[in-house]
């Protein structure tokens, strides 16, 4: 059978044996193998599967030597001995055998799994899984000192970091409480350690923590003595080291509750514990030092603190800090020399041309151009306009102090600026020295020295024709604002605020499609611009296009939300739109910005008049009467009220008032009287008459009523009245007679001559009549408000009538619109009313100063 086997193994391996070609595939026989090792196909291989049925398969271990078989006798598989082993049946040398005449060692054999007293029916298990799953791991003993320490410890630490990251999201109060519960857990470890008797390892660094964090969560809540006690404890502690700085902290609390000489104390203190190694921390202590002596007005102190810092590490603001001391106690020369220091103070800012690439080299471009917006680079930026705004708000400061006049020292400031390295700030000193001058109403000066610009560089030059553009503009000379704003658009296309002036000049001219391009244009240059998206809503509303108007005012109301004059443009839209309700938000909301805003009460009450609300209507147009007495609508409006609810006399008081802003007007005086004699005051009434036909004899209205007073009260007067009213009304009849004959003539004549040029044009002649009639809309539709009501006061009750004949009904009728037709609201300001040819220069935004 061991031959067979054998014969088998040879065949097959035979079968793998392959003539060399002369082309040799270099990839062939990586997929083959020894066939001896095909477990896969034992079985279908006859021969191992005859061998397996055969006794020879079923034979028990060998304990001995066999007689009688193809191998002969071999000795005991032992360890200690050499073994000769059975050849398998794939031709394979059994693990063990003798090869070479070296025995191989029994611990690879038993590494693997393998046993030299394997017993039948044992199974292979090389993994000991038979045993079951490995005990679990043994588990730590959290109920000893150590562990329980660790524990506490870690949730302090916790807390500590909970507590900053609450601040640093806002949320004040919930840091205070967990620095407090630090504080609480913190104490119960110390407790912990002396009961464990482990008193000497306490962990300081935690203490210190959490008492640093608990005092500036104190500092942050404003409970500053609980911080300055917290600060204290830290302080007062020999065991931490440089617990000194926080004396600082402690002078920032006296800082804040304005105990500035005990912060001077512990600042100086603070100074004293620092070394001079730490020269940065030193310098911010005394700038500190600086600004308290100058909060309490000691400016000697604070000047000797600002010169030492400017003398050691000088820097941008305490340079300026120093020019304010000066300018404080009026030392000219050193303010100019103090300016001049500050000018020449270094920014450690590199240059600006590092971020320009020069060449073709990609890898450097790449660079730049990561570098050119990073946070360094915007740090730098913000270093610069700092400074510079720091030199220009110095230089105005001083110009008018250095010298005898404030033009002799912007001179000597910019030629200071001009040998520095801020020589583009000279252009701006120049263009502010024409501000000077516009506030102090010195125009000529102000367009001279803004004129001086127009040979200069594209940008100072749309500047400065900006402004003069805005001068003109206000001085209502629209040609020169033209001619300059284009020369600002000439120079920088793309300046809004000359786009801005450009579309004012054209508004004037009444062109609004023209001037909405303007304001468009600038609104493409700049978004943000509030000025051209204001005009642009007024030009929409000229052309009325309300909904156009309506979403640039609600844009504009998106960005300045507690703008007053947006908020009035919103309402009188709506009130346009026919919307009353929102016009009446709209106005709320512009009372919760300026709440004695006279007019927007007065409009708010006829809003409310018209939709029947008497009562809010009263109470609007009386709180507008008592921020502005002066207003004739809203005084007419409260006494009519008056009169229709039958308080004629607390009407007097409102119509009094209107004879003393109106004296020339008769109306009022008569109503007056009216009010005396409705409230049943016949004597106050007639003195009032008499004193009103003093003032104006020929008012037929009072004669009547001063002889139906004589006549009721029996007085003798009554033939002198009627005298004189006989006489006025006859004058009055001859007057009319003579009107009326010198309209009947100028009407012939104007027949005559249509007559005559009827021959020559037959297709334009127009009726007499239409004519006449064309003229009375005309005049009727341009009439005043006040005629209206003078008109409808002088229907007063005839000499027949009874007194009451004029009832509340048509006095109040006679009022009509209290506040008139509104133009758009001022852009200044809501405090008076525009009319119809006052907009130009108040309404529309105009910039002064471009950034």
């Amino acid at each position: 059978m061991s031959v067979l086997l054998h014969n088998l193994s040879r065949e097959r391996e035979m079968e793998n044996v392959h003539l060399a070609v002369e082309e040799e595939d270099i990839y062939s026989g990586y997929n083959d193998y020894n066939p001896t090792f095909d477990s896969e196909e034992l079985e279908n291989d006859v021969g191992f599967q005859q061998a397996v049925r055969t006794s020879h398969g079923r034979r028990p271990p060998m304990t001995a030597k066999f007689p009688g078989t193809a191998i002969g006798a071999r000795p005991l598989a032992t360890a200690f001995g050499a073994r000769i082993p059975l050849a398998s049946s794939m031709g394979r040398p059994m693990t063990g055998a003798v090869q070479d005449g070296a025995a191989r060692p029994m611990t690879a054999v038993r590494a693997a799994g393998y046993t030299s007293s394997l017993t039948r029916g044992s199974t292979f298990d090389p993994l000991g899984q038979s045993k079951g799953p490995a005990p679990p791991l043994e588990g730590k003993n959290e109920d000893t000192p150590e562990e329980k320490i660790k524990i506490l410890e870690k949730k302090v630490n916790d807390l500590i970091e909970e507590s900053c990251m609450a601040q640093s999201i806002g949320a004040l109060q919930l840091a205070l409480e967990k620095a407090k519960e630090a504080g609480r857990k913190e104490r119960a470890l110390v407790r912990q350690r002396e009961q464990s008797g482990n008193a000497e390892h306490i962990n300081l660094d935690l203490t210190y923590s959490v008492l640093l964090n608990l005092a500036n969560q104190y500092a942050n809540n404003e409970m500053y003595p609980e911080a300055l006690n917290s600060y204290q404890v830290i302080v007062k502690n020999k065991m931490f080291s440089n617990a000194g700085r926080l004396k600082v902290n402690m002078a920032n609390i006296y800082v804040k509750q304005k105990s500035y000489p005990k912060a001077i104390k512990f600042y100086r203190m603070a100074l004293d514990q620092i070394s001079n190694a730490h020269k940065e921390l030193r310098i911010k202590i005394m700038q500190d030092i600086g600004v308290v002596f100058v909060r309490m007005g000691q400016y000697s102190d604070a000047i000797t603190s600002f010169e030492h810092i400017m003398s050691e590490s000088p820097n941008i603001k305490t340079g300026f800090n120093l020019i304010l001391c000066y300018y404080a106690i009026g030392d000219r020369e050193r303010m100019k020399k103090a300016f001049q220091k500050l000018i020449s103070v270094p920014l450690g800012i590199d240059d600006e041309d590092k971020y320009i690439s020069s060449n073709d080299d990609n890898d450097s471009n790449m660079v730049i151009e990561a570098i050119k917006n990073d946070k360094l680079h915007q740090m730098e930026r913000n270093l610069k306009v700092l400074a510079e705004k720091y030199i220009m708000t110095a230089a105005k400061l001083i110009a008018p102090a250095i010298e005898t006049s404030f033009a002799t020292g912007f001179d000597w400031c910019v030629d200071i600026v001009k040998s520095s390295q801020y020589i583009e700030l000279a252009n701006d000193l120049e263009i502010n020295k024409a501000i000077t001058y516009l506030r102090q109403k010195d125009f000529n000066q102000a367009v001279e020295t803004l004129k001086t610009f127009e040979k200069k560089d594209s940008r100072v030059k749309s500047a400065a024709a900006t402004n003069l553009s805005f001068l003109y503009f206000l001085e209502k000379d629209y040609d020169q604002a033209d001619r300059y704003a284009d020369l600002a658009m000439t120079a920088d296309r793309y300046n809004p605020a000359a786009l801005i002036n450009k579309g004012n000049t054209v508004f004037v001219k009444q062109d609004y499609e023209k001037a909405a391009e303007f304001y468009k244009e600038a609104l493409r240059n700049d978004s943000s611009c509030t000025e051209a998206l204001y005009n642009l809503g007024l030009t929409y509303k000229k052309l009325n296009r309300l909904d156009e108007a309506l979403d640039c005012f609600l844009k504009l109301h998106a960005i300045l939300r507690n703008s007053a004059q947006v908020m009035y443009q919103l309402a009188n839209l709506y009130e346009l739109l026919e919307d009353p309700q929102q016009a009446i938000e709209w106005l709320i909301q512009v009372l919760s910005v300026t709440h004695t805003d006279p007019q927007a009460l007065a409009k708010l009450g006829e809003l409310y008049d018209s939709e029947g609300d008497k009562s809010q209507a009263f109470q609007y147009y009386y709180e507008s009467f008592r921020y502005y007495p002066s207003n004739i609508d809203v005084i007419e409006w409260l006494g009519a009220y008056y009169i229709e609810t039958q308080f004629c006399e607390k009407a007097i008081q409102f119509f009094e008032r209107a004879t003393l802003i109106q004296p020339t007007q008769v109306k009022w005086q008569l109503m007056v009287a009216s009010c005396y004699r409705r409230s049943g005051n016949y004597q106050k009434a007639l003195e009032t008459y008499k004193d009103i036909h003093r003032k104006f004899p020929e008012n037929v209205e009072c004669l009547r009523f001063l002889v139906r007073l004589c006549t009721d009260m029996g007085l003798n007067e009554v033939q002198e009245y009627a005298t004189k009213l006989k006489k006025v009304e006859k004058m009055k009849e001859i007057r009319e007679q003579r009107v009326k004959s010198g309209r009947e003539s100028s009407s012939r004549g104007r027949r005559e001559g249509s007559a005559g040029s009827a021959a020559g044009v037959s297709s334009s002649v127009s009726s007499p009549k239409m004519e006449t009639d064309v003229k009375a809309d005309s005049a009727h539709s341009s009439s005043t408000k006040g005629e209206r009501l003078s008109a409808k006061m002088r229907s007063l009750p005839g000499s027949n009538e009874p007194y009451e004949a004029s009832s509340p009904k048509e006095i109040d009728a006679s009022y009509v619109d209290p506040l008139g037709p509104q133009m758009e609201r001022p852009k200044t300001g809501a405090k008076r009313r525009v009319e119809d040819d006052d907009f130009a220069d108040e309404e529309l935004g105009d910039d002064l100063l471009p950034e």
